[in-house]
């Protein structure tokens, strides 16, 4: 999906996956959007978890808002039950107020189908954190996205990843988009650490939703990735200064250009034909960016 740089508008920073006093994080609402607000992001979705024990809270963050800062409403669905037996972790951006809660009974699956119904952008939340397989990924249907990189789990865990169940699925022939994310609680140092650039005329929630359903946005750790064009089996990257741009695509199929604060690459796209493949860019920390896989 290249689209992100086609389409009209600008890039907005935001954090999907977030967490306030509504359930287990430390801060209340607010505080948590002021924080993210002077930070430079542009928007914010707070997705506390949907739990009996939380009372199935939808944290309403609307009051909040202001010219230059939204926020999305949403939330962490959970229900029975991964391969392992534990309760599924589910982000669900853009839910309406009136979102049902969870009924005895509802799998995982059912779930998800049921908020992607209500309109929401549905993401497999932080899958290396608690060991989903491919047959995770494949049951939850309704998905438009994998966590491809959770800065909490990086903090508390070193298993911030979702790369390997998000390239394993694409394979399968899932049609899906990788997101950054924070997954904040602030009990830690787990804020600011990772998001997405949306792609959008507009910083109206609607706007940021629809762009995110149809993969209108990068996600990145750091590194920005400015422009992307394709030109028959030639694409053209342009990034922010980095020491690799990666093209990555099934199995160990990749292509490559590396250097010392390079900002541009062109790669050759022939040995993809037939497949997929996605942009990585990894600056001179180790920090990197995402662009969503598009087909050869």
């Amino acid at each position: 999906m290249l689209s992100a740089f086609s389409a009209p508008g600008r890039f907005w920073k935001g954090n999907l996956h977030t967490h306030s006093n509504r359930s287990d994080g430390a801060l209340e609402p607010a505080e948590v959007c002021r924080r993210y607000r002077e930070a430079g992001y542009d928007f914010l979705c707070l997705s506390d978890h949907f739990l009996k024990q939380y009372s199935f809270p939808l944290t309403d963050t609307r009051d909040y808002r202001t010219d230059g800062f939204t926020t999305l409403i949403g939330a962490e669905l959970h229900a029975p039950a991964t391969h392992l037996g534990d309760l599924w972790h589910i982000l669900a951006v853009g839910l309406p107020q009136d979102f049902a809660a969870t009924p005895e009974g509802e799998d995982g699956p059912a779930l998800a189908r049921r908020a992607a119904a209500a309109g929401a952008f549905v993401g497999i939340a932080h899958p290396q954190w608690y060991g989903l397989d491919f047959t995770d990924g494949l049951a939850l249907d309704a998905a438009h996205a994998v966590e491809i990189y959770n800065h909490t789990c990086e903090m508390l865990s070193a298993r911030p990843d979702g790369v390997a169940l998000f390239d394993d699925l694409m394979t399968r022939g899932r049609k899906l988009t990788g997101f950054a994310s924070d997954d904040a609680h602030f009990h830690s140092n787990d804020s600011f650490g990772g998001w997405v650039q949306v792609k959008s005329e507009t910083l109206e929630p609607e706007a940021l939703l629809a762009a995110l359903t149809v993969g209108n946005y990068y996600a990145s750790t750091g590194p920005e990735i400015i422009a992307i064009e394709r030109d028959g089996d030639r694409l053209s990257v342009i990034a922010s200064p980095v020491r690799s741009i990666v093209l990555a695509g099934p199995g160990a199929k990749s292509a490559v250009v590396h250097g010392e604060a390079i900002t541009s690459a062109e790669l050759d796209l022939s040995r993809f034909a037939g497949g997929w493949c996605r942009v990585v860019v990894t600056d001179m920390a180790g920090k990197r960016a995402w662009a969503q896989p598009f087909e050869v």
